[in-house]
């Protein structure tokens, strides 16, 4: 079966074309600059050149038609027909407490999906955009949403809850709900495949390090800590976010410098963790550059540098206390994938408080055919009818 996977952001469209059953991608690209003047394609087919070209595209409907045109063009399309798309798998940010699991979208479940907008108002809202999109112009074709907080739904209520009053927890749903959860939940199930054991059967800490970074718990497969909390601003010291932080710093912060609430949300979330400290970028790239030089700013860059190993280490140590044990450290995404170094100083570092035996891999993620592969699932249960087989 022929799955699409797409991803809107606010103003692109990311998608994939995957054989599931020989998880193999034959297609992929980006509608980037959605309602800008300068709107481009770019697109690969099946390994071959990559193509880029501008194009006209005022909204995310518009961006679907010209994914699916792009798909089915005679010059470096893929497919024949949209008839020959067997499901639409569909990243979503935010499910809140209610899904648990990867689910076909219907109108009950997209309702819900505006309702959880509230919580993540920069991400859901293009997912509906581009759900919406696709009902329309890929009329009949299933379509499953895949939430990034769905693996996080296993966490025990001390894990998730804060020491605020109760209420807010009931009234406004205020608790950790974690985030990257596809790419945890894979990378943990390629290690257990890399270490030929049953994930019933290991403690695993992942560490998808970009340029925004979190970390899982996984015990026995399922999730039982992550590092982001409410939103993805909490936990690691990441590319532009401060990561964890006494709040009443930013009371204090807002009190002298006599910030607006929007002001302070800018520098929290895009001029804090390896930007803010280093003064030079939110790269790991440009920061270890500047390690090597002299004076003060090479000596932001080290702490920087330190900053981000420190909370990693202390992170694994959490874990392995909440699991009681640990088997393997798993490390992925940008930073962590092409950065061996911090994996070695990490091993290095903890040995002696980590088991000898304890693994530590790097995996490259892959969330697009974990989303794939959860759409082909999910569309394989359904009956001719529409409901699904029991």
């Amino acid at each position: 079966m022929v799955i699409l996977v797409i991803n809107c952001g606010s103003s692109s469209v990311k998608y994939q074309l995957f054989n599931v059953e020989k998880r193999l991608s034959l297609a992929r690209g980006v509608v980037e600059r959605i309602g800008q003047p300068r709107s481009r394609l770019k697109h690969q087919c099946n390994g071959d050149g990559a193509v880029e070209k501008k194009v006209v595209c005022r909204d995310h409907r518009a961006a679907i038609k010209i994914i699916v045109d792009t798909l089915i063009a005679k010059k470096y399309g893929i497919i024949n027909s949209p008839d020959d798309i067997g499901g639409i798998g569909h990243r979503v940010v935010h499910g809140g407490e209610e899904f648990k699991e990867s689910t076909l979208l219907g109108p009950r479940v997209i309702r819900s999906i505006e309702k959880y907008s509230e919580l993540a108002p920069l991400h859901n809202p293009p997912s509906l955009s581009g759900i919406r999109a696709c009902s329309e112009i890929l009329k009949g074709i299933p379509q499953v949403a895949v939430f990034d907080t769905s693996f996080h739904q296993t966490m025990p209520q001390a894990a998730f809850l804060y020491g605020l009053p109760f209420k807010y927890y009931t009234k406004y749903g205020i608790r950790r709900y974690g985030f990257h959860g596809t790419s945890h939940r894979f990378v943990s199930e390629e290690a257990a495949r890399v270490l030929r054991r049953p994930a019933r059967a290991l403690k695993i800490v992942t560490c998808h390090l970009g340029n925004g970074c979190s970390m899982a718990a996984v015990s026995g497969g399922k999730s039982v800590d992550t590092s982001m909390g409410f939103t993805p601003l909490e936990g690691l010291l990441m590319g532009t976010r401060s990561g964890n932080l006494d709040p009443a710093a930013v009371l204090y912060i807002l009190e002298k410098e006599k910030l607006t609430f929007a002001r302070v949300n800018d520098i929290l979330n895009k001029e804090s963790g390896l930007l803010g400290v280093s003064g030079v970028s939110n790269d790991m790239r440009d920061i270890l550059k500047g390690a090597k030089g002299q004076g003060q700013q090479a000596q932001r860059c080290k702490i920087a540098i330190e900053i981000f190993i420190y909370r990693i280490k202390k992170y694994i140590g959490a874990y392995q206390a909440v699991m009681g044990g640990l088997d393997a450290v798993v490390f992925t995404a940008g930073v962590g994938e092409n950065n061996p170094w911090i994996v070695k100083r990490i091993s290095r570092e903890l040995k002696g408080v980590v088991s000898a035996k304890t693994k530590f891999l790097v995996i490259p993620t892959n969330e697009e055919l974990l989303i794939a592969r959860d759409t082909y699932e999910i569309i394989k249960k359904r009956g001719n009818d529409g409901t699904t087989k029991t």
